[in-house]
């Protein structure tokens, strides 16, 4: 009998034993560092999927543009004047003519990139003859948006007949356009240029289809 009374005793004292002040607070503390962890963790996912979506979206609108302009340029033809389909032709700037929205009309396009955007002008002969282009109205459309291209990615290279071979190639700008056959559209995108790594690159070779024509004629 005495010996149950000193087991009671002993499990008496061992469950009113608990946790310490000091062992409290450093449980809270790990608490909440983990809770804090979570959360940034949490935050960071989603600015991270919010930035890909982003992206994506950008990079799909830029794509859809850059491949209606990869046709315009395909079908690069002289002017409604009897002008060359090529006007001037430089890094960052690319003249030329075609039927863009097939209308019949062969249209003056100014394509160019500034302030990170590319933009494309778009002037429309006269209604008189002969036909000019010298005091058109003209219309400016945006085609790309977050472009992050450096001075060493042009947004167009042009390439002679000799392509891929030949030393001129890429030839040198401005370029002398009666050697253009081919056209190199580039562009970095991004929406966050802080975020340099993340660039999306997007390249496009465009044959001019009637100069090319030209060249198996002669």
């Amino acid at each position: 009998m005495q010996k149950r009374k000193i087991i009671f005793r002993e499990c008496s004292h061992v469950n009113k034993q608990g946790f310490t002040l000091v062992e409290t607070l450093v449980a809270i503390a790990i608490f909440v560092i983990g809770i804090q962890a979570t959360v940034m963790l949490a935050s960071k996912t989603i600015q991270n999927k919010s930035y890909a979506m982003e992206m994506g979206k950008s990079s799909f609108v830029v794509s859809r543009s850059i491949g209606d302009l990869t046709q315009y340029i395909r079908r690069a033809r002289q002017s409604d004047a009897g002008s060359y389909p090529i006007v001037s032709a430089d890094k960052n700037d690319f003249v030329f003519y075609s039927d863009y929205n097939k209308d019949d009309k062969t249209e003056r396009l100014h394509v160019y990139l500034t302030g990170g955007k590319v933009y494309m002008k778009v002037c429309v002969p006269s209604e008189t003859f002969p036909k000019t282009y010298t005091t058109c109205a003209e219309t400016t459309r945006l085609l790309a948006d977050h472009i992050v291209n450096t001075t060493s990615d042009p947004l167009f290279s042009y390439y002679n007949k000799d392509y891929p071979g030949g030393a001129n190639n890429p030839v040198a700008t401005p370029a002398d356009v009666s050697e253009i056959r081919l056209v190199k559209i580039f562009l970095k995108i991004n929406i966050n240029p802080n975020r340099a790594p993340d660039n999306i690159q997007q390249e496009t070779f465009v044959e001019l289809r009637n100069l090319n024509d030209y060249d198996r004629l002669h």
